[in-house]
């Protein structure tokens, strides 16, 4: 690998405001593959005192965008959902990892599991559109 490997997928995570205000961090990126993690703080607590559901799926979609997004096509998101199995709290580091399923012309999908100390804590499924080159 060189520097310039996944530059697309660094690039975008580079100007990504959002993420980086979550402390959404990138572990590992592989051609459709990536794995990014992210602490869950107080601004991230819903009324019940769990993890809002919202920050569990950016952490999904982040993840999801930079794996689809490591083939140096820009991608955007088609469609996503995601499906909630565990509740996390303020403290608990989630992790997320995606894994290419299919590539298809401009199109592909793609599973993210996010899990919190080896529990699975959501599944979500993404597809994705690449864009035409800048």
């Amino acid at each position: 690998m060189t520097a310039t490997d996944f530059l697309v997928a660094r690039e975008m995570l580079d100007a990504d405001v959002a993420s980086r205000s979550l402390g959404i961090e990138l572990l590992e990126l592989s051609a459709g593959g990536a794995r990014a993690s992210m602490t869950v703080t107080p601004e991230m607590a819903n009324g019940y005192s769990i993890t809002h559901g919202g920050y569990v799926f950016m952490l999904a979609d982040t993840t999801f965008a930079l794996a689809c997004n490591s083939h140096d096509e820009p991608a955007v998101a088609a469609r996503a959902d995601i499906r909630y199995l565990r509740s996390t709290t303020v403290g608990d580091v989630l992790i997320a990892e995606a894994v290419e399923r299919a590539r298809y012309g401009r199109n592909g999908i793609y599973d993210v599991t996010v899990t919190r100390d080896g529990d699975v804590v959501a599944e979500f499924r993404g597809d994705s559109r690449t864009l035409s080159r800048r």
